[in-house]
């Protein structure tokens, strides 16, 4: 009779439970001690006694007052090639006297600066208070790769995000470079608040899903994105409905770009920014997507605000980057060829404590592309305070520890600086305008009124 063979483990403790040594180890092998590790000693934490918080405050204070004085004293130039914005203002002031037929549209492409939404929005708010609320303007679809601080726009978890930068992208997501894209009943995007009318833009593609618009959760109407590849919109009046959402009622593929939500009057602002984004973006889009939609928006000015990544592409020259800016300046203008163009230059960066490299070269090389293409050109840096400027912005709270982004205190000061250039440019059209039709055959600036157009505007000095 065999018994069952029983483990090593098993047998020794039955072994040590009967009282029996247990085996002991070979007598050649040296026993393994574990050697003490001394404690890590930690350095204590110094905190920052009340005079040295003190200090930190009064230099903090000290910045920004130096900061705010030098965005107030205003060089004699603001704003170069400001002749390129006449047509801008010419509709500005139909806006203001309420002689416009619809709002006026400004539309904002950037970088992170741009999708962050705080110096636009200042923007937005300071336009809207003065010109009147024009409405949001076009809103990305759900979540994408930028915020607006004046609504909220949600999407369920069956949407997936397209372009943003992705390295399989299509290029197919409009001006906004990213698209919301399902392929199942049921799927939400929702806006709120929102305007009495409401337009939704997605993608025309063969074989495409339903989308139903509806207003405070009832149905407004259903449409098929199904038929040949293009820009595709819808319109619909939502009347005092707070919140409107987009759902597909199929399963077929559905791509979004966005909303639209405007009111009759007063100005809108798009901002359209994608993080990490350069100029050269535009490129990889498709201009049959893109192109329609901005000639669909009808922008009064167009805002480019890039150069903080380009400044970090060392494949570009002066030459070269300016042939690509140039180029880009020329697809926006051929899309809408109505529309003045504004140029923002890159603002100041910093690494290892000094001014960025390149940064000067990008913003030159925009500048002469500008005043080339006849746009307006604003040299953000040099309204800082030059190369070296982001130090003295950290010091202040108005820029962040990285010496590229800002806080939202520094980005509020940027928006309310461009917003007073231009209102400079503006008031200086304003005066032009009223000394050139007072003095023709002495009439009066509401006189003449019903004959100005764009192209008769005045050219400032």
């Amino acid at each position: 009779m065999r018994l069952p063979v029983l483990s090593f483990a098993l047998v020794l403790s039955l072994l040590i439970g009967a009282g029996l040594p247990a085996a002991t180890p070979p007598p050649n092998k040296k026993r393994v001690v574990a050697k003490k590790r001394n404690p890590v000693r930690r350095a204590p934490v110094r905190r920052p006694t009340a005079a040295q918080l003190a200090q930190m405050a009064q230099a903090r204070t000290v910045a920004y007052e130096e900061i705010e004085e030098r965005l107030e004293n205003r060089p004699a130039t603001v704003v170069e090639g400001a002749n390129a914005l006449v047509p801008f203002f010419e509709q500005l002031r139909r806006v203001e006297q309420n002689d416009a037929t619809g709002p006026l549209r400004i539309v904002q492409f950037g970088d992170s600066h741009t999708a962050a939404d705080e110096w636009t929005h200042t923007l937005r708010g300071a336009f809207q208070l003065r010109f009147g609320d024009g409405g949001a303007g076009f809103v990305g679809a759900g979540r994408a790769t930028y915020r607006r601080l004046d609504l909220r726009t949600t999407n369920s978890a069956g949407w997936r995000l397209q372009g943003n930068l992705s390295a399989s992208s299509d290029g197919r997501h409009g001006i906004a470079g990213a698209s919301l894209t399902a392929s199942r009943p049921g799927e939400v995007v929702t806006l709120s608040p929102a305007a009495k009318q409401i337009e939704v833009q997605f993608l025309r593609q063969p074989g495409g899903g339903g989308l139903t618009l509806l207003a405070d959760g009832q149905p407004k109407q259903t449409v098929s994105t199904d038929g040949p590849s293009g820009f595709g919109y819808f319109e619909q009046e939502v009347g005092e409905a707070s919140r409107v959402e987009v759902q597909t009622s199929d399963d077929a593929p559905v791509r979004l770009f966005g909303f639209v939500s405007e009111n009759a009057r007063g100005v809108a602002y798009d901002q359209l920014g994608i993080n990490g984004a350069q100029a050269s973006l535009i490129d990889g889009w498709d201009a049959s997507i893109w192109s329609p939609q901005l000639a669909r928006r009808s922008p009064g000015l167009i805002v480019l605000a890039y150069g903080t990544n380009d400044a970090g592409n060392r494949d570009y020259t002066l030459e070269s980057y300016k042939a690509m800016f140039g180029a880009v300046l020329s697809k926006l203008r051929q899309a809408a060829p109505t529309a003045s163009i504004l140029v923002l230059g890159p603002p100041d960066r910093m690494v290892r404590m000094v001014p960025f490299p390149r940064l000067e070269m990008i913003a030159q090389a925009q500048r002469e592309a500008a005043l080339e293409h006849k746009c307006a050109f604003w040299d953000l840096r040099e309204r800082m305070g030059g190369a070296g400027a982001m130090r003295r912005w950290v010091v202040a709270g108005a820029a962040q520890g990285d010496y590229v982004h800002f806080t939202a205190a520094g980005y509020r000061l940027i928006g309310a600086t461009l917003f007073n250039d231009l209102m400079e440019q503006y008031a200086t059209y304003l005066r032009v305008r009223d000394r050139i039709f007072t003095a023709d055959h002495g009439k009066t600036t509401e006189n003449s009124q019903n004959r100005t157009d764009s192209s008769q505007a005045p050219r400032l000095p």
